[in-house]
């Protein structure tokens, strides 16, 4: 990252709008549910979307045998030395006011798409006083995904064990939202709920890409849960090679969404401590993310040969719904 493309507020219009592309590419349903908030908040949370994505990437790419070329946990360590560089370096860009992420200028340079979404994120985390403990708690967590790093794991033997690594890889990433979505309550009256939201969305990941994590030698399936059921490494393994669900994988799954549903009752009270404006947003999300379960439920728990997706016509009739019973509720409220 050089001092020249950081440079400027001219910068910001572009780099949003590649955050923008970046969240309607790879994240459907956290795209659809900003759609719900107001335009203003909308380019902050594809930019922390785009961060998350973006380190994200590093990590997956590490468990693929032909991207070995570049060291995950090197990699890591630079964006973060970029991100605190950037921090310290512009420090004044909290004073300029967020850009639209769908109109900008045309440029006729165009910088890395790391560069861009750094500058967006730097810009989102002055503009709403974002903690920047989160970032390093995420990134943390990260360095446990990494093959080399001295945190590496890719097995997890207590459900306490994951939740240590989803405090920094889903629980912090919903304490940065925070700011931006806004409360109606000290943030810290509102943070345990966002905590636990991020948490639920990330155990709903791994329930869904139980397949694909096995495929990149990662088991995220807390091995005394599912030990209780009879279930070990080796029989996810092989319900992997074969295709099909075993009835003790099922039963352990099962209990795992049980886990998994707790973990968005105790969030959803939270929902109604931020702005009113936001809370269809959210609700949406945590509805569609929850729907995964019911979905998996619902093919009978074939995890290891498809991955469970909500219908996207289903998707547009819970944003509808969320979108019509707030605007009925401002209506009656005013």
């Amino acid at each position: 990252m050089t001092e020249a493309r950081l440079s400027g507020s001219a910068l910001l219009p572009l780099a949003y709008r590649e955050c923008r592309q970046i969240a309607a590419t790879h994240g459907r349903t956290y795209f659809l549910a900003t759609r719900l908030l107001s335009a203003e908040r909308r380019p902050a949370v594809h930019a922390l979307y785009a961060f998350a994505r973006m380190v994200d990437d590093v990590v997956d790419r590490a468990a693929r045998p032909a991207a070995h070329d570049r060291d995950p946990a090197a990699e890591l360590d630079l964006i973060e030395r970029d991100l605190r560089a950037a921090l310290a370096s512009h420090p004044g860009v909290v004073e300029q006011h967020a850009p639209s992420a769908e109109h900008g200028d045309c440029w006729t340079s165009v910088p890395r798409p790391r560069d861009l979404v750094l500058a967006a994120v730097t810009h989102t985390i002055h503009r709403y006083g974002i903690a920047t403990q989160h970032f390093w708690t995420f990134l943390d967590s990260m360095r446990m995904d990494a093959p080399g790093a001295p945190a590496f794991r890719n097995r997890y033997a207590t459900m306490a064990q994951l939740r240590e690594y989803m405090r920094g890889s889903a629980a912090a990433i919903g304490l940065q939202l925070l700011p931006v979505l806004g409360t109606v309550v000290p943030v810290s009256a509102a943070e345990p709920a966002a905590a636990a939201l991020g948490e639920a969305f990330q155990l709903t990941n791994f329930l869904r890409d139980v397949a694909e994590d096995l495929d990149r030698d990662r088991v995220y399936l807390p091995a005394d849960a599912i030990a209780a059921f009879g279930v070990d490494e080796e029989l996810l393994f092989e319900c992997r090679r074969t295709g099909r669900t075993d009835p003790r994988v099922r039963r352990a799954l099962a209990h795992l969404i049980a886990v998994n549903r707790d973990l968005y009752r105790r969030a959803e009270p939270g929902i109604d401590l931020l702005q009113p404006r936001v809370r269809p947003a959210i609700r949406t999300a945590a509805t569609l993310y929850a729907d995964i379960l019911r979905h998996i439920e619902r093919s009978d728990y074939a995890v290891f040969d498809h991955r469970a997706v909500v219908p996207r016509h289903h998707r547009l009739r819970i944003a509808a719904t969320e979108f019509t019973t707030a605007t009925l509720r401002d209506r009656l409220t005013r």
